[in-house]
């Protein structure tokens, strides 16, 4: 039900206003400060697991049967794909007997999705099945990740891989503004080299 809700909210926001409204529920929680856009797609929104302070773009797809987890505020922009399966290899594999196989099929790929608190996921980025990323991550535009990536990794690429460390950026801007310290470290820990 509340899934139902929730897309016909958001597509009548689209009608009347097409931007993003604060206010989301995951798992039975309140999210005061999450933020779907109305033009996002989600499959499987019950094992879609939200957490507050995230931002979900325009045109995103979020294909969640496998479990998706995003973790405080995780920022995903646009045109972003994010899939917890891939079939593929079956369909080739299995022809028109993909849908009438039984037990486990030849070729499959699947895997749940984990992105750590305040990440950002560029846009035209695809974040496949089994990926595991650390919080303060950074994925660029169009790359292409799957596996376990470190916290606070720059990832670039298709396939991505780790290209800088985001704590180098961070404590430029630290520098430039030591009152936000204490704020980072609330979720970021201690200043940690790079």
């Amino acid at each position: 039900m509340r899934a139902w809700f929730n897309r016909l909210r958001r597509r009548l926001v689209r009608a009347l206003a097409f931007r993003s409204v604060f206010g989301e529920r995951s798992q039975g929680r309140w999210l005061p400060n999450t933020r779907i856009s109305p033009s996002a797609c989600l499959e499987h929104e019950e094992r879609l697991v939200l957490h507050d302070h995230v931002y979900v773009g325009p045109f995103v797809f979020i294909e969640a049967s496998g479990g998706v987890t995003l973790h405080e505020g995780v920022q995903v922009t646009s045109h972003v794909s994010i899939v917890t399966h891939s079939s593929h290899r079956s369909m080739r594999l299995l022809g028109r007997e993909y849908v009438r196989w039984a037990g486990e099929r030849p070729g499959w790929i699947g895997g749940a999705v984990e992105i750590g608190a305040y990440s950002f996921v560029g846009p035209h980025a695809l974040i496949e099945a089994g990926t595991r990323l650390g919080r303060g991550t950074l994925v660029c535009a169009g790359s292409v990740v799957r596996g376990d990536h470190p916290e606070f990794a720059v990832l670039e690429g298709r396939p991505a891989r780790v290209v800088g460390d985001t704590r180098r950026a961070d404590a430029r801007l630290i520098e430039r503004h030591p009152e936000l310290r204490a704020l980072r470290a609330q979720w970021a820990g201690p200043d940690e080299p790079a």
